[in-house]
């Protein structure tokens, strides 16, 4: 999340009450998760395991549970709880409605088709020349390009599946981030597709959705993507240019598919994927699946 000015580490340590350790007037940009953190940006830390990483992430501000030594040209924000202190800092400077306050800053491009029944969020903006099915909802923050189909019962934009266990519950990062679908995307009846965090989900030009797909939050899918039917992508994964899914595929957290790949039905995906034919519930490329099924056969 950008905010809309520029704060300073003073600003935001007085937000949420935290020490800080830096010039107080360190510029301070947005915020963002470590997998889309950029220059500026605060990321919050709270496991000794996971320091390392954010510290030399390209975060300048890290907002963590121990003072520690702070690399140079970056500020440290410590909190006694990094986790509840950046929601306090992006429910701050984005307001959260969920949809239970009258439309404002909505924008409809020329000759779009939005039926009655479609519900739609806050600052949303759709482009030209889009068809909007029946019963389908539109999160707070969406952008929609020109050209873009969504059929009925789609849900664009709604919370990240992102929790922590805390005192015997779980505990919800709230999400400030949006959707983003560029132009020429069809999608299909039923699906859902998360908005960011902190960043943008983003559908990339060209692709196509089939019914019943789960998009998770902070997911980049490239252009000219084919994605069937059931469907599931976990948050934070990058799927590249061109790439053919197949039904019932599951992808877990934060992998990278490469340009051209494609994933056969039911194909499991646990680790990032260089350009191929993959196929099995731990995805691995389609002819040695084949030869290892010939091998079992003649062993019974």
């Amino acid at each position: 999340m950008t905010f809309t000015k520029p704060q300073t580490l003073k600003s935001i340590s007085e937000i949420i009450g935290a020490k800080m350790i830096g010039d107080e007037n360190f510029p301070v940009l947005g915020t963002n998760e470590i997998h889309r953190v950029k220059s500026g940006e605060i990321v919050f830390v709270n496991h000794p395991k996971y320091y390392d990483k954010a510290l030399h992430s390209a975060a300048t501000i890290i907002l963590i549970d121990k003072e520690v030594e702070c690399p140079a040209g970056k500020a440290l924000l410590v909190s006694d709880d990094p986790f509840r202190d950046f929601n306090k800092i992006n429910t701050h400077f984005t307001k959260i409605t969920n949809f239970g306050e009258t439309l404002h800053e909505l924008e409809v491009g020329e000759r779009t088709q939005i039926h009655s029944s479609v519900v739609i969020g806050n600052n949303v903006k759709i482009g030209n020349d889009c068809i909007i099915f029946p019963n389908v909802v539109i999160g707070d923050r969406t952008v929609i390009g020109d050209n873009v189909i969504i059929q009925s019962n789609t849900v664009v934009g709604g919370d990240a599946f992102y929790y922590r266990k805390f005192n015997g519950n779980f505990d919800r990062l709230i999400s400030v981030g949006n959707v983003i679908i560029e132009n020429n995307v069809e999608i299909g009846n039923g699906c859902t597709i998360d908005r960011g965090v902190t960043d943008a989900t983003v559908i990339g030009e060209g692709s196509v959705l089939d019914n019943q797909i789960q998009i998770g939050h902070d997911t980049i899918i490239g252009k000219k993507c084919l994605i069937a039917s059931q469907t599931g992508i976990a948050g934070c994964c990058i799927i590249e240019d061109e790439v053919t899914i197949w039904g019932q595929v599951g992808m877990a957290s934060g992998v990278r598919v490469e340009s051209g790949t494609v994933l056969l039905a039911k194909c499991g995906v646990n680790r990032d994927l260089q350009k191929g034919t993959y196929f099995g519930p731990i995805a691995e490329e389609f002819r040695q699946y084949l030869r290892k099924e010939v091998k079992l056969k003649k062993l019974k």
